[in-house]
């Protein structure tokens, strides 16, 4: 996987946006990620879960919004839940309504996160961020 690389230097992060349909999902997964990162600085992490009423789906207006939030110039890694946030990110990703640098990674949600916010915490180019969450796949729990 190749995702392209925004800026250099160690003032460009990469942020990460955890996009569920559920905004309980999504800020529990981030607390776990960002939790499971702790013992330095934590890559800037946001959830962007369910409707705007509150109910279960995707808003594009709260990832566009989760988006900017984590924009530290080095990238923004997209992880989704389902079908259609992976939708949803897409058609945000081609009518260029996220910041320059973001990337829909394919990623298993729980586990490909926690990779994701390591590395990213770490200092990691998002190309590396995005291996990192894709290589979750590889964990066998059995």
């Amino acid at each position: 996987m190749t995702a392209p690389e925004v800026g250099a230097g160690p003032a460009r992060t990469v942020g990460i946006v955890l996009v569920s349909h559920s905004a309980a999902v999504a800020e529990s997964v981030a607390e776990l990620a960002r939790g499971l990162a702790a013992g330095g600085p934590v890559a800037r992490v946001a959830a962007a879960g369910g409707r705007d009423d509150g109910g279960l789906g995707t808003s594009a207006e709260r990832i566009v919004a989760a988006a900017r939030e984590v924009d530290g110039g080095g990238g923004i890694a997209l992880l989704v839940d389902l079908g259609s946030a992976v939708l949803t990110v897409k058609a945000l990703l081609e009518d260029d309504e996220l910041p320059p640098g973001s990337l829909l990674v394919d990623a298993p949600f729980v586990e490909g996160a926690t990779a994701a916010v390591v590395a990213a915490s770490a200092g990691a180019p998002l190309s590396d961020v995005a291996s990192a969450a894709h290589e979750a796949y590889a964990y066998h729990k059995a």
